[in-house]
């Protein structure tokens, strides 16, 4: 999602309207418990004691990241949201690299309420958004020079403590140290002095060759040990005295709207205590989440379908097909492809299907809403943080300073938590407005609930026609991309280009390979199907065409596809590097074993590159597996190897997921899968051996939590074409 460089129309008056107040920049400091928050002065939040250029777009403020506690604990305050993918374990290593303290005296703590604090630096910095694999990429300067201005402050303050000269200190492992006389102090010790000094206007950062944390490879994690215990919290685990708890019913079909209520049998069940309409349904609100759920059960709604989605998925694939071959809105031209297609010796044409899939994360979507007096309190996966605190300040009545928002960690994300319209949240809200606020509310979507309630990754349709000439050459290239805009209709639509979402032809539209003659088109149909970003967007099904088309047209020419791709990429890209070191790691010169076959793929997302062989057998009955996947990746400059491992290992998992067997249908407007026995996520059996080989940079770091996702697919379908003859379009492969 690295689209947005300037911040959305419907953001930027929430923007300037928001003023943190001196309660909420209070208790961001208590948490700590005493004394030190960097960039804290006695102007205030809104007028930064000092800045640092991070950007070359411009300055970024430097207050409010790093907190010191008396017993020397060190607290990170995040920008970053964290469901899974280990943004707080990267911005405690930047930090404590810096700040010189060991990863286990380091805690982390999600934060928003303030862009001028938390925007989102490789977005603009105006707002606050987790996404885009950009976490790192926005954190790496920011939260290093926090880390570096606390380190300084502390030397600063054990300089007049000890009475020496600054120059003369060190900071070794949480203390500041005077070699020549011995003498040590500990961070804890100069918290207080150390909060009442300047903010240095200028620190100077370690130098590589210093780094201790940095780049190294530890499988250790700041929250691993309660992760692995089931001791951290996530919104589903949070008790309030006094709460309530609320379960919703959505229309059946998307777009239907509540025309009646029968609420008798629902608040007939034990524990309902209310039963209320809000804007997207209605919801049951009892004493614990057994009531809610019976009552829901209970609970009898008529619904208006008069303008709600009707179509079943075959009818739309087969509308989408006919908008196919129809001409679309140009998005790219180079060129005259339709001569070149004209005057090719061979032309090669195909569909392509790609269904609506779910998000399917562990931890359904929830929220908690609780009014104290005239401050809201909201609770949650927080990862678009203004636009929730903006809208659930305009359901509430009250402004935005007046609410505070509470960042828990969630069960995954995969894009379903960055919701423009903060659907969970707005509903919740309106449930805590419709009793009075007069309880805590939890509202919990079920699994039923959270599957079919929509923000799927679109359903699309690709048409391409790809022109070779006699000596095998492409020489044109026509493809005509349909499928709903993720922007449309949101406070995105100004990324619009003359109509045209970015997001349905990223992997297209900027495609690293040499194509002479390209007609690129797109066609937006509408349909009340609720559609969002999913785990790496639109590239999760260009790349599958773009690079399957690759290897068809080097099986064509009877050329090795590696070799191809080399061909058509220039000679200073990044994907060579990749390419080249995922052939050489798993042997791709070498034949595979019997019964064994390989496939290869390369794709560029987020500023990262990642390159993917996956090795498949084929059983004696045909059926076929995929045994291994080697995987080369170029993210800039690696702060924790191991999480990278991780991310490429599990969007690994996610992309196969994906196209082996997923897929979200509809039947006459709702959707069919409701759970885990319907919607075919991968199975542990079905797990490949994954190992990745990381590419050394000097590049900063960009992302990789999405980037391992687009290979994987054309990968493994272009290993199947070795083994079996046959190439599949239509995903996912298992149809049944």
């Amino acid at each position: 999602m690295l689209y947005a460089r300037t911040l959305p129309p419907a953001l930027a008056s929430r923007q300037s309207a928001l003023s943190l107040s001196r309660r909420q920049f209070i208790f961001g400091a208590s948490l700590v418990g005493t004394a030190f928050l960097v960039g804290c002065s006695s102007s205030g939040p809104e007028t930064p004691a000092a800045t640092a250029a991070t950007t070359p777009g411009g300055p970024a403020p430097f207050e409010a990241y790093v907190g010191i506690a008396a017993d020397g604990t060190v607290t990170v305050y995040s920008s970053q949201f964290d469901m899974g993918q280990n943004a707080y374990h990267g911005l405690a290593t930047l930090v404590a690299e810096e700040l010189e303290v060991a990863l286990d005296r380091v805690l982390v703590e999600g934060r928003a309420g303030n862009p001028k604090w938390y925007g989102n630096l490789a977005m603009g910095g105006a707002f606050q958004l987790t996404g885009g694999s950009s976490s790192m990429a926005s954190s790496w300067d920011r939260y290093r020079q926090a880390g570096a201005m606390a380190r300084e402050m502390l030397k600063q303050a054990a300089a007049q403590k000890l009475g020496v000269e600054v120059a003369s200190l060190t900071a070794v492992n949480g203390e500041i140290v005077h070699a020549e006389s011995g003498q040590k102090v500990a961070y804890g010790d100069l918290a207080s002095a150390a909060a009442a000094l300047p903010v240095p206007a200028a620190v100077a950062l370690k130098d590589k060759t210093a780094w201790t944390l940095i780049g190294k490879d530890s499988t250790d994690r700041i929250d691993g040990l309660a992760k692995s215990t089931g001791t951290l919290t996530y919104t589903i685990d949070l008790k309030l005295p006094g709460m309530l708890y609320a379960a919703m019913v959505h229309s059946p079909r998307f777009g239907g709207t509540v025309k009646s209520v029968n609420d008798a049998a629902a608040r007939e069940v034990a524990g309902v205590v209310d039963v209320v309409t809000v804007s997207r349904g209605v919801a049951v609100v009892a004493s614990n989440t057994w009531a809610a759920f019976q009552g829901r059960k209970a609970l009898q709604v008529e619904w208006d379908f008069a303008n709600a989605e009707t179509r079943s998925t075959d009818a739309m694939f087969k509308e989408y097909e006919k908008l196919a071959a129809g001409p679309g809105m140009p998005a790219a031209q180079k060129g005259d492809a339709a001569a070149a297609l004209a005057r090719a010796t061979k032309v090669i044409e195909a569909d392509y299907r790609f269904p609506y899939l779910a998000h399917a994360a562990l931890e359904p979507l929830n929220a908690l809403i609780h009014k104290d007096g005239e401050r809201l309190n909201i609770y949650g996966g927080l990862q678009m943080p203004d636009a929730v605190q903006a809208a659930c300040a305009g359901i509430a009545a009250v402004n935005l300073d007046q609410v505070d928002l509470h960042v828990m960690k969630t069960g995954g994300g995969f894009g379903r938590r960055a919701v423009p319209d903060c659907d969970v949240f707005v509903e919740a809200t309106e449930i805590a407005k419709a009793i009075g606020f007069r309880a805590p509310v939890l509202l919990q979507w079920t699994r039923e609930t959270d599957m079919a309630g929509g923000r799927y990754r679109p359903l699309h349709v690709h048409r391409v026609r790809v022109g070779l000439d006699a000596e095998g050459r492409i020489s044109g290239w026509q493809h005509h991309v349909v499928g709903q805009s993720i922007f449309a209709g949101t406070p995105f639509a100004g990324f619009l280009k003359n109509g045209i979402d970015p997001s349905s032809l990223e992997g297209i539209e900027d495609t690293p390979y040499a194509l002479p003659d390209v007609d690129l088109q797109v066609s937006h149909p509408s349909s009340q199907v609720p559609v969002l970003w999913w785990r790496s967007v639109g590239h999760t099904h260009t790349a599958f065409v773009m690079e399957t088309m690759i290897d068809e047209i080097a099986s064509i020419n009877g050329e090795d596809p590696i070799a191809l791709r080399l061909k058509l990429l220039p000679e200073n890209a990044r994907q060579r590097a990749v390419l080249n070191l995922a052939a050489e790691k798993a042997g791709w010169n070498t034949p595979a074993a019997e019964g064994r076959f390989r496939g290869i793929a390369v794709h560029q997302s987020f500023g990262s590159f990642v390159a993917t062989v996956a090795e498949v057998s084929k059983a004696a009955d045909g059926a076929i597996k995929v045994e291994r996947c080697v995987v080369a990746s170029d993210c800039g400059l690696v702060i924790n190897p191991d999480v990278v491992r991780a991310q490429v290992e599990g969007g690994t998992a996610f992309g196969l997921s994906a196209v082996l067997g997923e897929r979200l249908t509809l039947l006459e407007g709702g959707a069919e899968q409701t759970n885990f026995d319907g919607y075919s996520v991968l199975r542990m059996d079905q797990m490949p051996e994954v190992s990745l080989h990381m590419l050394a940079s000097a590049e900063a770091p960009t992302g990789i939590g999405e980037c391992a996702v687009p290979p994987i697919g054309p990968a493994v379908a272009d290993a199947i074409v070795r083994a079996t003859g046959q190439r599949l379009r239509q995903l996912p492969f298992r149809q049944a």
